[in-house]
Order: structure tokens, then C-alpha cells, then sequence
């Protein structure tokens, strides 16, 4: 199924190094304290980004990864960033802030001349990998300063940097393995190669995050290392979790994962259970809404649903590998949601949190503290469970949508409109056969005379009844309202289009109340939203959820693989649906 997308970008170097340099002197200026950690770790997340993109694009050039001078300026500066985020850790935040010497000049050297593809860390974003913990597991391995550290492209770059930092090494090499994703290799040169083995009594750091599916970009590494000779007992791997390889690994791979020493520390040990009270995340919320003496409740993968309904019975699905962290926080100040929303994102997705809640759509924002949103946590029923007149829906619908895209302009990309035709089409046809795929073809027609009239705006992506919540006052509230238009999915930044589509199939609306919905929007947005877009993008909605719910049953067990299963045939249901009305 087509569901997940690389969050990447083209962007020129020259407006990245100005966006890390001004971070880099914001940490100059700041007092001690956790707001300044934060800055540094936000300028060295998008130095890692820089580096990544510039050694990705040398590596396109020359079909192998090699000695460069820019990577070694990148892989220099990295170092310095991680030996200061290594000391502000350990000193609680507190304390002188040691910047790399002459970051200004090697980062002038961190330059292509046009624009480079850039990653967005994916475990920084969404699964709450913080760099620390990687301080922490190379506190613990052992190693020491003569080991080689090879830090697997893209988030692997900077994390091995961490480790360098922390056991003393120098500066970490960096590898892209290639190919397919279950089978994965690695291609350098000769001079690399030299470098990387040029010692041959060190051990060898193995750096990223994962392992996934296969785990081959581990293995590949670590392949490539043994056929030239490095001893097995002489390679270490620090993975982002403890967990082995998932169901597609090779059986070599996963007897090698489970002989290596693997160091790993995971979130709860490093952040939620620290025994430095400055680490906490209770801590950090105390500091942002003042109370204290936190009791506190993990609602992550689907937990928070035996906080809002009584029966398990009555639970809606939960892709809970899809799930970011959250808890329910309480203490005499009242009751606290807070959810991990990204390490360099959190802060900006409070503020949209902020223009919702006054607006009376979301509940209260009370910021932002090191990844994590802070809101009020609201009392209420869960839509799903209660029943609310259609018409008071859909007027709510249309006020809240058109609040977004009035309000909430795209903070990033999306799919394209030819992207998400060709995911419906492909998920369809996996789900139910290619004779059902190709009813939608002509639908779909040319999706590229659709583009002149869309504009992306950050959508909501995620309207789902459970999603709502009906207070004792009978207003109507959007919980978890921030962030999904920048998931680990394809979606995306969609025209309103795309939320119109998907309210009116989780709410099941008729025609009449499609066109009720679209016209309370278009008088307050200048947008496109004639049935012809609608029915093209509802068919789109469809092809992703159908795509999504699939794959979270392929992986799901007990109680939960009949909800799942229960929702995907409401998808099929809805689309021969569709498809009967538009034969």
C-alpha cells in the first residue's frame, strides 16, 4: 500500500547556514536554562540536515560516498554541536555553553551553489527520538576514543556525532546505504575505505535510527565492514529502540543483531524516569503551567481511549506504530494533555494551537517545552458515541474549516494532486482487484486541470468522529488538531478540498449536506469546490484510508484487528458507493 512519503525539500544551503546561524547566536545570547538547549539542538538538527543534503548530492554525482572536504567541514561542526548539547546536558542546562571554534567559518564551507534535497529526521519529528539519548547509550557502551563511528545517512549523520562527542572519537564518517529497501548496500571508494580502515585494532560504532522492516541499513554497513575484514566481535550498533529487525530482515542480519552489542536508551529511561530532575518531562511542563506534584497517565498507541469510553467494546481503531507520544498529566492546577508534537516544530504548532482554541474550535493551548504541546485536557464525550444532529455538524464543519484556511496557511508541502490519484488508484486495486481501481480512472481524468484553482492550506487530515469531542455545554471541541498535515505520511498541505472530502466520509454525508458544507466555506474562502474536485478528492480520501487502515491490519493482533478490519469495510463500503453513483 502507498502510504508513508519522505518529508524532504529542495532548499539553497546559503538560506539553511543563515537559519543555523542565527540559532547559533541565539544560544550565544541566551541565559543558561532549557530554552537555550533547545536552540542548540534545533541549529544542530538543521545542520544535520545541511551536511546530509550536501553529501547526498556528492554521492548522486559520483555513485559512491567519498573523502570530501565539505563533508569533513560538516562532520567537524556536528562534532562541535554535539560536545556542547553533551555539556548543557550534563550540566542541567546550566552553566557556560562551549560553541564550536570558528563555526561562522566552517559553516561558510557548507555550500553546492544550487539548491540540495533535504530530510527531515523522521525520529525527531514523529517518534520522539531525542539526541540525548544517544549521550546517554554512548555513556554506557564502553568504547573508547580510538573507535570509528559511522553514522548512517539521513538522521544517522548527526547522531553519530552524539557518540563521538560523548566517548571522545573524532569526528564520525557517514554512509548512504542504497538500493532495495529490504536488501540494502553501500558503495564508497577506495580512498573512504582507507580511511575507515585504517586502524586496525578499533572498534566500530554503527549509528542510527531503527532498526524497521528489514533492518538492512544496519546490515548493509556492517556487511560491508566484515567482507573487508573487520572482526564481528569489533562492531557495536546504537539503534533508536531495542527491538530486532521487523518480518522482512534477512536471517544473516537478524543472527548478527541479536550477537552484536546493541546500545540503546530509550525515551522513558532518558526523559520520563531520569534520575536528573532537570531531564524530566514533568519538569518541564511544571516550569511552562506552574503546578507540581504530577501524577501522570501514557495514553500512547490507542491507550487514550480507555480514558474516553468505559466499554472497550465501543473503541475506534488505533495505528498505534502511528501513534506519537502523549499523557494525560494531573495535578492541583488541573488536568494536562501533552503530546509530542517534534523537536523543531513544537513551538510553531503551538501557536496555530493557540488561533483554534480562541477561536473555540481546539482546546487550550499552554505552549510548548522541549518537543512536547501542552493543552488543557478537555472533558467530554467522544462524537462517536453520542448523537448530534447532521445540520449542527456540518454548520460546525464549515466554520471550523473555513477557519483553517483562512488562518492556517501551509507550513510545509504536500502531496501532489497527480500523486495522490496515482496512491488511490494503486491502494484500491491492492484492496479490491484492478476492475475496481479502474472505474476510478476516468474519474480521475486528468487530475493536472484541477491545479490552477488549489491551494494549500495547513488541513486538518484527520476528522474522524472520535476526534471530536461534545462537552457538557454541548460545544463542539477538535482534539489532536495540529499536526497531521505534517505526518509520516504522503498527504500532506491539501487544498480545503481534501478536508471537505473527508468529513463528508466520516461523517457519511449526503449530497444535499456536501453541498451545504462546500457552499458555507466558499463564502467565507476563495476556493474550488464544485462536485467534479470533490469527487476526486473524496476518491483520493478513500484510496489513502483504505491504503492506511490495511496496513496497521497487517501488523495488528487481538481485540484490535476486528476494529481495524470494521473500518476498512466502511471504506469499501463508502467507495462502491461512489463508484454505483457516478456509473
Amino acid at each position: 500500500m502507498l502510504v508513508y512519503g519522505d518529508v524532504e525539500r529542495f532548499e539553497k544551503p546559503a538560506a539553511t547556514r543563515a537559519s543555523i546561524a542565527r540559532l547559533m547566536m541565539a544560544c550565544s545570547e541566551l541565559e543558561p536554562g532549557r530554552e537555550r538547549h533547545e536552540t542548540l539542538v534545533r541549529a544542530f538538527i538543521a545542520t544535520g540536515e545541511l551536511v546530509q543534503g550536501l553529501a547526498d548530492r556528492e554521492f548522486d554525482k559520483t555513485g559512491a560516498d567519498d573523502v570530501s572536504m565539505i563533508q569533513d567541514a560538516g562532520a567537524k561542526l556536528l562534532l562541535g554541536q554535539a560536545q556542547a548539547i553533551l555539556q548543557s546536558w550534563r550540566n542541567g542546562f546550566d552553566g557556560l555553553l562551549p560553541l564550536p571554534e570558528n563555526w561562522r567559518t566552517t559553516l561558510r564551507h557548507l555550500d553546492s551553489g544550487e539548491p540540495v534535497r533535504m530530510k527531515r529526521g523522521e525520529g525527531y519529528a514523529f517518534y520522539a527520538l531525542y539526541p540525548e539519548t544517544y549521550i546517554e547509550a554512548a555513556s554506557k557502551s564502553k568504547l573508547t576514543p580510538e573507535a570509528i563511528v559511522i553514522g548512517i545517512r539521513s538522521i544517522g549523520l548527526g547522531l553519530a556525532a552524539l557518540v563521538c562527542a560523548t566517548i571522545g572519537a573524532r569526528p564520525a564518517y557517514s554512509l548512504r546505504p542504497v538500493g532495495n529497501p529490504y536488501e540494502r548496500c553501500v558503495r564508497l571508494t577506495s580512498k573512504l575505505s582507507r580511511c575507515i580502515l585504517a586502524n586496525p585494532r578499533a572498534d566500530f560504532a554503527v549509528v542510527d535510527e531503527g532498526p524497521g522492516l528489514s533492518g538492512s541499513s544496519f546490515g548493509s554497513v556492517a556487511d560491508w565492514l566484515e567482507a573487508n575484514g573487520v572482526a564481528p566481535n569489533r562492531i557495536h550498533f546504537f539503534p533508536s529502540h531495542a527491538c530486532d529487525p521487523g518480518p522482512h530482515a534477512s536471517a544473516p542480519h537478524r543472527m548478527r543483531w541479536k550477537q552484536r552489542p546493541r546500545h540503546v536508551v530509550g525515551f522513558d529511561d532518558a526523559i520520563l524516569n531520569s534520575p536528573s530532575h532537570e531531564h524530566r518531562l514533568q519538569t518541564w511542563v511544571t516550569d511552562l503551567v506552574g503546578s507540581a506534584n504530577w501524577s501522570r497517565r501514557d495514553l500512547s498507541g490507542g491507550a487514550w481511549r480507555s480514558v474516553r469510553y468505559s466499554d472497550p467494546s465501543l473503541w475506534p481503531p488505533s495505528y498505534s506504530q502511528m501513534e506519537k507520544r502523549k499523557f494525560l498529566m494531573q495535578a492541583e492546577g488541573g488536568a494536562w494533555h501533552v503530546k509530542f508534537a517534534g523537536l523543531h516544530e513544537s513551538a510553531h504548532k503551538a501557536q496555530r494551537g493557540s488561533l483554534l482554541a480562541e477561536a473555540g474550535f481546539s482546546p487550550k493551548i499552554a505552549g510548548a517545552c522541549y518537543g512536547f504541546i501542552v493543552e488543557r485536557w478537555a472533558d467530554g464525550a467522544s462524537l462517536d458515541s453520542v448523537n448530534v444532529r447532521k445540520r449542527k455538524m456540518v454548520d460546525h464543519l464549515g466554520r471550523y474549516l473555513s477557519f483553517r484556511a483562512r488562518h492556517l496557511p501551509a507550513p510545509g508541502g504536500g502531496a501532489s494532486i497527480q500523486m495522490l490519484c496515482d496512491m488511490a488508484v494503486f491502494n484500491v486495486e491492492k484492496a479490491v482487484g484492478a476492475k475496481s481501481a479502474e472505474k476510478l480512472r476516468p474519474l480521475i481524468g486528468s487530475p493536472d486541470r484541477l491545479c490552477r484553482n488549489l491551494h494549500r492550506v495547513d488541513t486538518d487530515n484527520r476528522l474522524h468522529p472520535w476526534e471530536w469531542l461534545i462537552t457538557g455545554d454541548q460545544n463542539l471541541l477538535k482534539t489532536d488538531a495540529l499536526d497531521h498535515s505534517s505526518a509520516h505520511d504522503l498527504v500532506g498541505c491539501q487544498d480545503v478540498a481534501w478536508d471537505v472530502a473527508g468529513a463528508c466520509v466520516e461523517f457519511d454525508l449526503s449530497s444535499g449536506e456536501r453541498q451545504r458544507l462546500a457552499e458555507l466555506i466558499a463564502q467565507e474562502v476563495d476556493c474550488d469546490l464544485r462536485d467534479h474536485v470533490l469527487d476526486v478528492f473524496e476518491a483520493c480520501y478513500l484510496g489513502f484510508q483504505i491504503g492506511l487502515w490495511s496496513q496497521a491490519s497487517a501488523i495488528a493482533d487481538g481485540a484490535e484487528r476486528p476494529r481495524i478490519e470494521g473500518t476498512i469495510k466502511r471504506y469499501l463500503t463508502r467507495l462502491r458507493q461512489f463508484s454505483d453513483r457516478l456509473d
